[in-house]
């Protein structure tokens, strides 16, 4: 298996001190990292998208690498994926790109345990795509419940596919709604 070249990286980094209430001690930070590859499939249709299946592996590895580099040394806490496919592709397509073998290589990269949340579309070059991300051992802690925005200029295009992972560093700066904490998390995927 092997990596797709990638024609183009993009970075997003955010850093929340504060949401609303005071400034917290230690900061919020979100990092989404896109890859932008060609798309095998475009403009025609195919039973099998393995080819996409098969490089998932070594592109998540680079991804999250890269994203946890962006933390600058902070654990990543909460992760999501997500797949901006061109126009001339099928969300199929972006979600080949996300199967359980791109997240199972997130997984071991960030020590995680959770089911990785996820979104695609399609769409053109400039468009927008809102990550979630959940805490990485257990879906149901609810003060991880969160998005990070990518926006891509110059992709995908029409034969392309971009292909994002995203990471934090904690839950939100002033979560209060309640549900499950982190504390209480059993580490099980879901709870």
């Amino acid at each position: 298996m092997t990596m797709p070249q990638v024609r183009s990286w993009h970075t997003v980094i955010q850093e929340i001190a504060t949401d609303g209430g005071p400034v917290v001690d230690e900061p919020l930070v979100k990092v989404a990292v896109a890859a932008i590859i060609a798309n095998p499939y475009a403009g025609a249709y195919s039973e099998s998208l393995q080819e996409l299946i098969d490089g998932s592996v070594e592109l998540s590895r680079e991804l999250v690498a890269r994203c946890i580099a962006a933390l600058g040394g902070r654990e990543a806490e909460s992760c999501g994926k997500g797949a901006i496919v061109g126009i001339a592709g099928e969300q199929e397509h972006g979600v080949a790109c996300l199967t359980t073998p791109f997240g199972d290589a997130m997984r071991e990269g960030i020590g995680g345990t959770g089911w990785v949340t996820s979104t695609t579309k399609v769409a053109g070059a400039g468009a927008t795509l809102d990550v979630p991300l959940a805490y990485k051992r257990a879906l149901f802690v609810r003060e991880f419940y969160d998005t990070i925005s990518i926006t891509l200029p110059n992709g995908p295009r029409p034969d392309e596919i971009a292909v994002i992972a995203a990471v934090a560093s904690r839950g939100r700066v002033h979560h209060r709604v309640g549900g499950l904490a982190k504390a209480d998390a059993i580490g099980d995927g879901l709870r």
